[in-house]
C-alpha cells in the first residue's frame, strides 16, 4: 500500500486494513515454517506497510495533540 493510499482512510479503515495485514503476515510465516511459502518478498513487504500504518496513526495522534496545543494556546 501506498502512504497516500493509507492517509485517505479513515481510522476505522485504517483498522481493519491493520487486521488484515496480521493476519496474513501471521499465515506467511506459518506457511514458512511448514515449508511451503512461495512468495518470500510478501513477507517484507507486508511488515512495510503495517510498520507505514502504525507511521500514519502515529502522524495523526501528534496532529491533534499539536491542534489540541495550539487551540489551548490560543
Amino acid at each position: 500500500m501506498k502512504p497516500a493510499e493509507l492517509r485517505s482512510m479513515n481510522q476505522d479503515q485504517l483498522e481493519g486494513a491493520l487486521n488484515e495485514l496480521h493476519q496474513e503476515w501471521q499465515t506467511l510465516r506459518f506457511q514458512e515454517a511448514v515449508g511451503r511459502l512461495t512468495a518470500t518478498s510478501r513477507i517484507r513487504q507486508i511488515r512495510k506497510d503495517i510498520a507505514r500504518v502504525h507511521t500514519i496513526r502515529t502522524e495523526r495522534v501528534m496532529d491533534e495533540a499539536i491542534r489540541q496545543s495550539l487551540a489551548a494556546g490560543a
